[in-house]
């Protein structure tokens, strides 16, 4: 009788040869119900696998596969620019699979792709809680590094607990009482610790926040907040750069002056902001060194290092320009 081969065990299952060779190379990454009709047709075609998938079991790999979710965006695109750094190296290469961080299911297509292929780690750029469940639920076998749960600064503190504190300091400082916060989507992890830290912060430093506004990290959302800011605000505290400009575009077009009648701040210090007429007072954020970070610990899991001797990277940092004044109350005869 004929020997059977893992084309015989697929066709049985009802799934791709690859699929069969990433359950007998040990990869966890598959769904339950799947590894069941593999297992099953396994046993009852008597499949005996070669010496050659043993082999690529016990394989040291140097190939790391990434979860990337809105490159296009300066954070995420900057955070994988520092990884791929990181990751060249130490003498690793990338597999970046794109996804949609905010469907579960574009998540769970992108980790098959990623593990289709034979990969010491996994990094996710988990933006949202959706990747970052996704990925806990597949239960990998692989070490695993995702931003939203192993960010730390070179104080041994999360950095996304500092933008909304930094920029409702400066307001303070500047003499603004009521002001507003426009936010970037629900669903972004970095979105509500940059909201939630400044809220806190303007309790605290007696800030008004008498208007709040969801975004969803374009120009085009900012502008659209500008159009409905309440009159009495002075100051407007953004979520990122991105949705700051768009802001002042739609304030001048209400006859608003930047920073005259309204202050305004962003958070990311994107390449652009300080090129904009004015120019934009943000948060600078090491993105790259956010990325570099994250990949030399995935890397330090992966060849049983210290993740504690992992180098930190720069705490988030005011950039005063020229779109934050002091507040109008403020300024002596005006």
């Amino acid at each position: 009788m004929k020997r059977a081969t893992i084309y015989d065990v697929a066709r049985q299952a009802g799934v791709s040869h690859q699929t069969v060779t990433r359950f007998l190379n040990g990869f966890e990454g598959i769904r339950p119900a799947t590894r069941e009709r593999v297992q099953v047709a396994i046993e009852e075609l008597d499949y005996r696998p070669n010496g050659a998938a043993r082999w690529l079991r016990s394989r040291q790999s140097n190939r790391i596969g990434i979860l990337a979710h809105r490159m296009e965006l300066s954070g995420p695109g900057r955070i994988i620019a520092g990884a791929t750094m990181a990751a060249r190296s130490r003498g690793f290469v990338l597999d970046i699979a794109s996804m949609d961080g905010e469907n579960a299911a574009s998540v769970d297509e992108a980790l098959d792709v990623i593990m289709e292929h034979q990969i010491a780690g996994v990094f996710a750029t988990a933006q949202t809680v959706v990747v970052h469940d996704a990925v806990a639920d597949r239960r990998l076998d692989v070490p695993v590094a995702m931003d939203s749960s192993e960010t730390l600064g070179v104080s041994g503190v999360n950095p996304r607990s500092f933008p909304g504190r930094l920029a409702a300091a400066h307001l303070a400082e500047l003499g603004h009482r009521r002001v507003a916060f426009v936010a970037g989507p629900q669903v972004w992890t970095a979105s509500g610790e940059r909201r939630s830290s400044f809220v806190e912060a303007a309790a605290e430093l007696g800030l008004e926040l008498v208007w709040e506004y969801e975004g969803d990290w374009s120009a085009e959302s900012g502008y659209r907040a500008a159009l409905d800011l309440p009159d009495d605000v002075t100051a407007v505290a953004m979520s990122n750069d991105s949705m700051a400009i768009g802001l002042i575009f739609g304030l001048a077009e209400r006859g608003i002056r930047v920073p005259e009648d309204v202050s305004v701040i962003g958070m990311d210090d994107s390449p652009e902001s300080r090129f904009h007429l004015p120019p934009l007072t943000t948060i600078r954020l090491d993105f790259e060194g956010e990325g570099a970070y994250l990949m030399n610990v995935l890397i330090a899991k992966i060849e049983g290092e210290d993740i504690g001797e992992v180098p930190r990277y720069r705490l988030p940092e005011l950039v005063v320009r020229g779109s934050t004044a002091v507040a109008p109350s403020a300024r002596g005869g005006t």
